[in-house]
């Protein structure tokens, strides 16, 4: 790991938690798997259910405060549109 917050996605170690903005909203998601030229995350949907994505090892990474959030090109910021799950759970 580099000294400070990781730069990219492949910096941050499997299980890690981060946020990631679907073309809706913005999700929960965790490192999965890290392969040979891409990040596997386990992205959750708010109806309960996981669906897996693959990023490329380079895709950057900010944080806010220690919260790290997958850069995107929406302009939304994730605590106004974040993802509300199914609460019975």
């Amino acid at each position: 790991m580099m000294a400070g917050h990781p730069k990219t996605i492949k910096d941050l170690p499997i299980g890690s938690r981060l946020l990631y903005r679907s073309k809706s909203d913005w999700r929960t998601a965790a490192i999965a798997r890290h392969g040979e030229e891409k990040v596997t995350l386990t992205i959750c949907s708010p109806t309960g259910r996981t669906y897996r994505l693959s990023r490329m090892h380079d895709t950057e990474i900010i944080f806010e405060k220690n919260i790290p959030v997958l850069r995107t090109e929406y302009d939304d910021h994730w605590r106004d549109n974040l993802t509300v799950y199914d609460r019975r759970w």
